[in-house]
């Protein structure tokens, strides 16, 4: 899908409308099979980790059923056409593309290429660990910067500790697990300003669930030949967090570094299954305002619980629990539902994902229950 028929889309239906203009009930017997989601064999309602529970859809499985006569070869001959398709959905040059196993892996090599050799690294704390925890491992010295008042990356605070030193300044945006969006005209600012000084890292893993059809990816700031690199994935909005396959989009000699440091890579079902998920607009529709259905349901709870939370800009809630994260977690568990892990230091607050609407509807009988 490319971004302008996101954006056309968006705009001419908004997230309201949506829900009469994709007739979900028709669509849920169409995508919702048989696969009982997050459902575990003990019927545990698990939305801890922020998956889609309607993918892949029907075309994306036929699609990776098809492939398996496939599965002999290596990968390499079959990634040529998903990187001309993502190069163009992007609107970018085929040597900007990195293709991954998974956004984490992206992440990872990116830690990687521009933490070691006593390089630092600046993020947000909390947001997504996987490439700071990895970049660690291997001698990086990571400077973590709390949120500021509103949840938000306190941009202010991560230039000032920008020094000589500095390899990668870290972005999810939205961030994870707040839930939280940068102010578009900051964040562009933030990364011309920073960008000669050190490479900009946006990770946009959830850039399909913000409702401003205007907001810019910062594939913009690639295109312009700026220090910046963008990871994308197909485990949010298309369901494809099982296969793993992601990729990242940067300036051409930027790519071909990174893809030195790229270990796993793909496979001929994932690569099958991301080309068929390019392709499946309805699918990708559908996911969107399934997600705003869920956080609708979970926001309803809340206040009638009067428990704080952030609107958010991906398919989590963050919210303030009022009690310690592990308490919380064992109550909900009692009653059947398993909710995100902790995030220190923020321990009276919780994450939850939304699953299917009917899952959501348990964790708010459940959640009732536990504040009753």
């Amino acid at each position: 899908m490319k971004n302008i028929d996101r954006r056309q889309w968006l705009k001419s239906v908004g997230l309201v409308s949506t829900m009469a203009f994709l007739n979900p009930a028709e669509l849920i017997s169409k995508h919702h099979t048989t696969n009982s989601g997050y459902l575990s064999k003990n019927n545990l309602i698990s939305l801890t980790s922020n998956e889609n529970p309607y993918g892949p859809s029907q075309k994306v499985r036929k699609a990776i059923t098809a492939s398996f006569d496939h599965t002999c070869r290596y990968p390499f001959v079959y990634l040529k056409e998903l990187v001309k398709n993502i190069a163009e959905k992007e609107g970018v040059s085929e040597n900007c593309i990195v293709v991954t196993g998974g956004s984490t892996e992206g992440l990872k090599a990116s830690g990687l290429t521009y933490g070691l050799g006593g390089r630092e690294i600046i993020a947000a704390d909390p947001t997504f660990q996987a490439m700071l925890r990895y970049a660690e491992n291997f001698g990086a010295y990571v400077h973590r910067v709390p949120v500021n008042d509103k949840m938000e990356h306190d941009l202010e605070e991560m230039a000032m500790r920008v020094t000589s030193k500095t390899g990668l300044i870290f972005l999810c945006n939205p961030n994870n697990p707040t839930g939280t969006l940068l102010d578009k005209d900051k964040l562009r600012d933030f990364c011309n300003s920073l960008e000669s000084k050190a490479v900009i890292f946006s990770d946009e893993a959830y850039y399909d669930y913000i409702t401003d059809p205007d907001y810019p990816s910062m594939v913009e700031l690639v295109k312009e030949g700026k220090n910046v690199i963008v990871s994308k994935t197909f485990s949010k909005v298309y369901g494809l967090a099982g296969i793993r396959i992601g990729y990242l989009v940067a300036r051409p000699d930027i790519a071909t570094r990174l893809k030195s440091n790229v270990m796993a890579m793909t496979n001929v079902l994932a690569i099958a299954a991301a080309n068929e998920a390019l392709k499946d607009d309805e699918f990708y529709k559908f996911s969107i305002s399934k997600n705003y259905e869920g956080k609708a349901l979970i926001y309803k709870t809340l206040d009638k619980l009067k428990l704080s939370y952030i609107e958010s800009h991906t398919n989590f809630v963050f919210f303030q629990s009022n009690k310690h994260i592990d308490e919380l977690s064992a109550e909900m568990l009692n009653e059947g539902v398993a909710i995100g892990r902790p995030f220190p230091p923020m321990y009276d607050w919780a994450r939850i994902s939304t699953g299917t609407i009917e899952e959501v509807a348990g964790f708010c009988q459940a959640i009732e229950k536990v504040y009753s």
